[in-house]
């Protein structure tokens, strides 16, 4: 298909930044007054103009679709990142899966703002195919890296027996954090023991199945 004729959003470290400020304000305004809040208040709240933001996403759902996909992986940065890049690296695989996946759980449960989005996907999932386009283009290895690359080295060194990483990233997230985000949208809370509970089996479970078998 040629790209004649089709308006490439602006680049360069200039409209970078516009870009993310853009976003930003979008998220904030999203969360704060819903889906139906304008453009114009949107690129207000950016310092730009309302033309800026077309540019850079032509739509307001895709808009909303850039700030959502740039959000829902927050808690995978920072300490749970770090954790999980160092996987690979120790001696006690168990030991150092059960910090990772805590520091990762503690980002889940505490980030409320994304919790927030989420339920905001939720009520408005109707008016944006192009989310479920995302994850079937990127699937679950482009959308959540820090996972997949702790995953995969740990199977390249054969610590681990992954044949389909894609369905063995799903685990590890059903395990661990999938709980706490399907609760949370219920507006329940599981406690501190019980998350202590669940990261542990969670963990064990997951060692069992993908850890090398004794030959």
């Amino acid at each position: 298909m040629s790209m004649k004729g089709v308006k490439q959003p602006p680049s360069g470290p200039r409209a970078e930044l516009k870009r993310q400020a853009i976003v930003r304000a979008a998220r904030e305004l999203f969360l704060r007054e819903g889906f139906g809040v304008g453009m114009d208040a949107i690129a207000d709240e950016a310092g730009v103009s309302k033309v800026t933001v077309y540019n850079h996403f032509g739509s307001k759902e895709a808009l909303f679709t850039a700030v959502i996909t740039g959000a829902l992986d927050e808690p995978l940065a920072g300490d749970a990142s770090a954790a999980l890049e160092k996987l690979a690296e120790a001696e006690d695989l168990r030991a150092a899966l059960l910090k990772a996946a805590r520091s990762w759980v503690r980002s889940v449960r505490s980030n409320d703002k994304v919790a927030a989005l989420r339920n905001l996907v939720a009520a408005e999932a109707h008016r944006f195919p192009e989310l479920g386009r995302a994850w079937q283009h990127h699937g679950p290895e482009g959308h959540h890296p820090a996972v997949a690359n702790a995953l995969r080295a740990l199977s390249d060194q054969g610590r681990l027996v992954i044949p389909d990483l894609e369905t063995a990233i799903i685990q590890l997230y059903s395990l661990l954090v999938f709980p706490h985000m399907v609760f949370s949208s219920y507006g329940t809370h599981i406690d501190d023991d019980l998350t202590d509970r669940l990261i542990a089996s969670g963990v064990d479970m997951f060692l069992s199945h993908y850890g090398p078998r004794p030959t």
